[in-house]
This record gives C-alpha cells, structure tokens and sequence, in this order.
C-alpha cells in the first residue's frame, strides 16, 4: 500500500545582496531537495534579496506577475515538478516607497497558485539593533492557504505566514485547521535564540498541525545576523530536522496519519468555544 505522507524540504540560506548569486544559492538548493524526494520546497523570506539598506527590496521589486524572480521560481517548481514556496518576493505596492513581503507559491506545472503579503511588521529595538519594517514594507490584510495534490493522491490544505506573523496565533486560527503551516522567516539572532523554537512548537500544538519553517541563517553582507534552525516540527511539537546555521535542508515527511491520530487522542481542535 502507498504511504499517504508527502516528503516536503525547507531551505537555508545566507542570502547577500546580489539576486543574481541568491537565485543561483537557492537553485542549488532546490534540487538538493528534490534529489531527496521532496515534492514541496519552501524557500526563507528574503531568499533573493538581503539588501545593503532597507530600501534595496523597494528598488528591486517586480509587478505582480512579472519579473526574473517570479520567472525563476516558477522555472524551478516546472523544471523539477515540484510545488514550491518562494518567501519572499517583494512586490510593487500603490506606493512607490512600499512593497508587499509576499509569499508566492507554484505548483509541478509552474503556474502561481497563491499569494500571501505579510500581515504583521516587525519593529524592534535593543541595543545596536533596530529594525522597522513598516518603512519599506506595506502590510497585507487577508490569510491565504492553498490545496497541494501529491503524487500519491494525499491532498494537505497549506497555510502561509511568514516570520513576525509567528508570534500571533488568531493569524493561525483563521486558517481554519491546515495540515501544514509555512513559516518562512528571517529571525534576528536576538529574538530567534529567545523565542524561535517555543513559538513554531507552540504553533503546531495549539493546530495540531504540522509546520514547515525555512530560514535566514548566518552572518549577511549587510552585517545582520540571523538565527537559522529551518524545522519541521510535527502536531505533538517534535522536531522531525533541523538545520542549525548556514545554508542547508530540513527535510521530512507530512504525514496525514500522524495528523489524525494526534487530533483524535487530543481534540483540542473540538473543544474550542472561541
């Protein structure tokens, strides 16, 4: 009998500020992933852009549709009939100062099958470090998942997210019950030694779910310093792999049984008067 779970990947990076070598990093990457069997590979946001100055993702952004990144992403998801995940690309906002974090995902034929702008944007200070992303970036407003068909006839719903969105659960509720949640991210190496893990383990209890979390790991050409620790994490909170820093691949299987058997002894899902 054919198992119904589906091998999925998420991929490291270290992205720099060139799209050129980033495309090039991820390319290798993907097929890293494929080679292993995997049939949805998620890329971490900014993947393609990690720029010297927070306005470099506003001078590289594409229409929605267009553009070499979209043209890439879309080339790789047909070239190795896979389902694949690119978060993020920045894409044109109505204001010339802003862009949309969006994560854009493309089934085996290369067609677009969904888009999520990131809702929530990160802002944070401490020491040396501060960040405010609401500067460049336009928030989005709706969630977004879509239906992925395996090879094997396993359908899973996906959620998407990406990163600061990992610290508030309603955006998780709304999906209304994903077998998995993506999370693709860039985790300051401050808040992601603090928070990280406990958050994507807490996601996948409180749903039950799974959850598939590429990231930015290492030390950028524009000096920040991400966390790392891509993960898939089951719905009892259990690693399934890990990659810790540097560029890499965490690979696992999405198993439906799994999903069923942890929902059935724990009805959480069921329980709920909210």
């Amino acid at each position: 009998m054919t198992s119904p779970a589906v091998r999925v990947a998420a991929v490291q990076m270290v992205s720099g500020t060139s799209i050129d070598a980033n495309l090039r990093a991820a390319e290798t990457l993907i097929a890293q992933a494929a080679a292993a069997g995997a049939e949805l590979v998620a890329l971490p946001e900014y993947f393609c852009l990690m720029g010297a100055g927070e306005t470099d993702k506003v001078a590289a952004r594409e229409r929605d549709g267009q553009g070499p990144v979209q043209e890439f992403l879309s080339a790789q998801a047909r070239g190795h009939r896979l389902w694949l995940a690119g978060g993020t690309v920045p894409l044109a906002d109505a204001s010339p100062r802003h862009v949309r974090n969006s994560v854009l995902v493309y089934d085996p034929d290369g067609s677009r099958v969904a888009r999520y702008d990131k809702i929530h944007l990160f802002s944070f200070r401490h020491g040396d470090e501060s960040y405010d992303e609401s500067r460049t970036i336009a928030p989005g407003s709706e969630v977004a998942s879509f239906a992925l068909g395996a090879r094997n006839g396993t359908r899973l719903k996906v959620g998407l997210s990406v990163c600061y969105d990992l610290r508030f659960p309603e955006l998780y509720r709304a999906l209304a019950r994903p077998d998995l949640i993506l999370v693709p991210a860039a985790f300051t190496a401050t808040t992601g030694r603090a928070h990280w893990s406990t958050l994507l383990k807490a996601r996948a209890i409180e749903n039950l779910c799974y959850v598939l979390a590429p990231a930015q790991g290492g030390r950028h050409d524009n000096g920040r310093e991400t966390y790392g620790h891509s993960v898939l994490v089951d719905p009892w909170g259990e690693i399934v792999d890990e990659v810790a820093s540097g560029s890499g691949v965490a690979i696992g299987e999405v198993d439906p049984r799994r999903i069923a058997a942890v929902r059935a002894s724990l009805p959480a899902l069921e329980h709920r008067v909210l």
